[in-house]
């Protein structure tokens, strides 16, 4: 684990959060009906059954979706009864996600999305018994901090659970008639995001090994990754199809 200590995160251009924010700024709106959509198909419910399996065994969960985007799994686990909380850096997607709540008529005061940085929670310790996040680790110039405020807010026994892929590796696949996900976003906004990709450091990591190994090092227990997710989850080669490979990290404190 010495190796971690020689990944200069610290050296991240000062501006990366700012163009991360701007990209997803610009792509709230499509976002939003792509959820809405998904929320609406098949997948929902895989989603549900997949994360069921890796929840605590209590009916009723206190639940952070760390980047929350417009609100996918505010709707799926606030509809089963659990207190969701998201956080997004983006008030464009907070505003969406708070939308996309009220379009379903959940209780707004047990299921919310407020702005918030990953990397750097505003929640007292012991907070949460889950800590959730999709497609979020990618984007973040020092996912060691973040991992450790996720560590920080979850209650002793908590579970962690990132779904997350390598987009950066193959930042090719934007353009590719594969993927079909962001066929609908104009070329200037697949290269903005391949500039992104290669301005993160955890962009250049071996994925998940490298989260295993922080996760470990920060005191996780129980540590599971399962390297078959996506393919449970994106069965179709429909319009929410990325071809990059998803997993899934569990980890409990």
């Amino acid at each position: 684990m010495g190796k971690l200590h020689y990944i200069a995160f610290e050296d991240e251009a000062d501006n990366i959060k700012e163009k991360v924010e701007s990209y997803w700024t610009k792509r709230a709106e499509s976002f939003f009906e792509l959820r809405h959509d998904e929320i609406e198909s098949p997948k929902a419910a895989r989603w549900l059954g997949e994360i069921e399996k890796l929840l605590p065994n209590k009916e009723k969960l206190n639940i952070l979706d760390v980047g929350c985007g417009t609100g996918y799994f505010e709707v799926i686990l606030g509809r089963c009864g659990h207190k969701v909380t998201g956080i997004d850096l983006t008030q464009e997607m907070i505003d969406r996600a708070n939308e996309m709540i009220g379009l379903y008529g959940l209780d707004k005061s047990a299921v919310k999305a407020i702005t918030g940085d990953a990397e750097n929670l505003d929640f007292e310790d012991e907070t949460f018994d889950v800590v959730i996040s999709r497609n979020l680790t990618w984007t973040l110039p020092h996912p060691i901090d973040a991992y450790s405020h996720w560590m920080r807010v979850l209650k002793k026994g908590g579970v962690l659970i990132n779904f997350d892929a390598e987009y950066a590796k193959g930042a090719h696949n934007l353009k590719s008639p594969e993927n079909i996900a962001h066929s609908n976003i104009d070329d200037a906004l697949k290269d903005e995001c391949h500039h992104i990709y290669h301005m993160l450091t955890i962009s250049m990591l071996d994925r998940p090994q490298w989260d295993q190994e922080v996760l470990s090092h920060l005191g996780f227990n129980e540590i599971d990754i399962d390297r078959e997710f996506g393919d449970r989850i994106f069965v179709e080669h429909d319009e929410f199809y990325i071809p990059d490979k998803m997993f899934c990290i569990k980890a409990i404190k």
